[in-house]
């Protein structure tokens, strides 16, 4: 697909999200949070649910746990812009609770559209959450953060979220070595024949 047949599409994606109420939770958010990044990234972050600064501004990871996975992102030398970010569910739930496996399951279609569109050579999944929903329901992030895994042609690199490492110190040292490695590994996929 064209570059801006597919900015195209994932603007489409885009429009569907904002229109979207089939779970609920757009009705007490201020704002539907589909995520921002080119359409030609080959990184995509996804995280579980855009928090209150999130839905405020209705952009993915802009408060502390955003500033710090921009700063993660530098230190493997990729720079914040070139990365399509968004979460599993698109609106932020009340109270900041975890979303319910039924508002993930509807907001999965959008996820997979905008994987389909963008064709990420890495998807990173930023907390438990994000990686039982898109990689697999029984994932342990303390046993396989940082170990990149095949599912069904992508490839996906489970990390502790930002956020866990906010407030438990000794994760920002294993974040920033698992960062390290998702550089290792996007110059591994680039270097494969498509």
């Amino acid at each position: 697909m064209a570059s801006s047949d597919s900015q195209a599409e994932l603007d489409r994606v885009r429009d569907a999200i904002q229109d979207c109420d089939a779970c609920g939770l757009g009705r007490s958010a201020i704002r539907h949070v589909p995520g921002e990044g080119p359409a030609e990234a080959r990184i995509m972050c996804l995280g579980e649910a855009p928090g209150a600064e999130e839905d405020r501004q209705g952009r993915p990871f802009v408060g502390p746990s955003g500033q710090l996975l921009t700063r993660l992102l530098g230190i493997a030398g990729i720079d914040r812009g070139n990365v399509f970010i968004t979460s599993v569910v698109k609106c932020h739930p009340p109270g900041n609770r975890e979303p319910t496996p039924a508002e993930m399951a509807v907001c999965m279609e959008h996820t997979r559209a905008q994987i389909a569109v963008i064709r990420p050579k890495v998807i990173c999944t930023l907390g438990r959450i994000a990686a039982q929903a898109l990689i697999d329901k029984s994932l342990s992030i303390t046993r396989e953060h940082g170990r990149a895994r095949r599912v069904d042609g992508l490839l996906y690199l489970p990390l502790y979220h930002p956020a866990a490492a906010l407030h438990q110190q000794q994760l920002l040292t294993i974040l920033e070595a698992d960062m390290l490695r998702l550089k290792t590994i996007l110059a591994e996929e680039l270097s494969e024949p498509a």
